[in-house]
């Protein structure tokens, strides 16, 4: 083996704290890892001992996640970018956050590389939700239903309100104070459909209450959707594309009054009316009611002034055909008086015409009378003439003379072998005289 290791030596390593220490220096040296602005989504958010952690991601337009990495948000600085970040956009950073950042590359030998979050751009955010929303309202308008609510008809007065808000929120009580305690004394019936205004729980709460509602869509004429003013940060669910989808596609009209005046949602674009608050929604209504109220009112005294007038011209009217109604019978009695001095001067020749025509009718009548009676008395003696000749044909005298014999007991005919019996006298007349004879026997058979 001629004194040689079977293994060559080994190579000459460096410690991994050496490494670390290496990659530390290289990091903090390179001026391209420092105060560098970066887009990025936060997730898993969370605060210890003041300082906030979280890890930042960026996702493809499939929503897969391309790139991740830890940062944090010294305690020494989280406050300012915190109350920065919420004053500009009216909401503290969260979850799910689009956050355009200002980092810095470190890396530590013991707790590995971070990214360190020194500055936070909140006009970036703002955008991204305003995006976000805008997306939303281009796809209900491609769909054509973004419109749909608003294009409901509405009933004159809606008395029947379905409410979707949470029971006991200091909106609502504003909104049912209002609505119930008008100065008009209209009534309204309202419904409480109870759901979550904020939080997680808002889009499935909101949705089941309109399914609820739809459920019994005949019982209500609007639903209102109120809730009361808070952190815009609060109205984010507001912004949600199925929420947006089922209330512009709802049957019934929707009336959003969500947040403050300067708050604006998607529903607010889908509603069929948008109001700033809850009291503000409950004015509208009322509104409604005193507009019909006041229609009411008009109509009442359009129709008491048309009956007035009308009550007027009849007087007068009534008053004209007074004073015309004696001049009008005096004129009536004379055209009249006419007529009967005509109809009396014409009366002697209409009836001596009249008489005339009647005693011609007459004659001819008494003529025709004559000739029928004639023509009756002709047909008549000719029938019985008829009758005549049939009569002496058919005599008894002419049955004899034709060879016929005539049997007769005690005067009356004999018609029958039956009407004999043996002994009888029968007499037997001839066309030539007659016999007397005595019955030997009687044969009941027929020949």
């Amino acid at each position: 083996m001629n004194g040689q290791s079977l293994f060559p030596d080994p190579p000459q390593g460096m410690t991994l704290s050496a490494l670390n220490a290496r990659i530390e220096n290289a990091i903090s040296r390179s001026s391209d890892l420092h105060n560098q602005w970066v887009i990025a989504e936060a997730v898993d958010m969370r605060l210890v001992k003041g300082h906030c952690y979280m890890e930042l991601i960026e996702k493809d337009p499939s929503g897969n996640t391309i790139a991740k990495i830890s940062a944090a948000i010294w305690a020494s600085n989280y406050g300012s970018l915190y109350y920065k970040f919420k004053n500009a956009t009216g909401q503290p950073f969260g979850n799910g956050m689009k956050l355009l950042l200002k980092v810095t590359a470190t890396y530590h030998r013991l707790f590995g590389f971070k990214l360190v979050i020194n500055d936070i751009n909140p006009e970036f955010t703002l955008g991204d939700l305003a995006r976000q929303r805008q997306e939303i309202i281009n796809r209900l308008t491609a769909e054509g239903i973004i419109d749909m609510n608003k294009q409901l008809p509405w009933t004159e007065v809606p008395q029947r309100i379905a409410i979707i808000s949470a029971a006991g929120a200091a909106g609502y009580g504003d909104f049912m104070n209002q609505l119930h305690s008008n100065a008009y004394g209209l009534k309204y019936y309202t419904c409480l459909f109870s759901a979550s205004m904020q939080g997680a729980q808002t889009v499935p709460t909101v949705l089941a209450a309109l399914d609820r509602i739809n459920a019994s869509i005949d019982l209500f004429d609007c639903v209102v959707i109120i809730r009361g003013g808070g952190a815009t940060s609060e109205l984010n669910s507001f912004d949600n594309y199925d929420l947006a989808s089922a209330v512009a596609q709802f049957p019934i009209p929707v009336i959003v009054g969500i947040g403050h005046e300067r708050d604006v949602t998607v529903l607010d674009f889908v509603a069929a009316m948008r109001v700033k608050t809850p009291t503000a929604a409950a004015e509208w209504l009322i509104q409604r009611g005193t507009d019909a109220l006041a229609h009411l009112n008009d109509l009442q005294d359009e129709i008491a002034t048309t009956v007035r007038e009308t009550i007027a011209r009849a007087r007068e009217q009534l008053a004209y055909y007074g004073t015309m109604i004696p001049a009008t019978a005096r004129s009536i009695l004379d055209t009249n008086r006419v007529k009967l001095d005509s109809c009396a001067r014409a009366l002697p020749v209409a009836a001596v015409n009249l008489i005339t025509a009647q005693r011609s009718r007459l004659e001819r009548a008494v003529e025709r009378m004559g000739d029928a009676v004639a023509n009756t008395l002709l047909r008549e003696k000719q029938r019985l003439q008829s009758l005549d000749e049939k009569a002496t044909l058919l005599s008894p005298l002419n049955t004899l003379r034709r060879g016929y014999s005539l049997v007769m007991k005690e005067g009356k005919c004999i018609t029958a072998a039956t009407q004999l019996k043996p002994g009888d006298p029968v007499t037997v007349q001839f066309a030539t005289g007659k016999a007397d004879a005595t019955i030997d026997n009687v044969n009941n058979q027929q020949q």
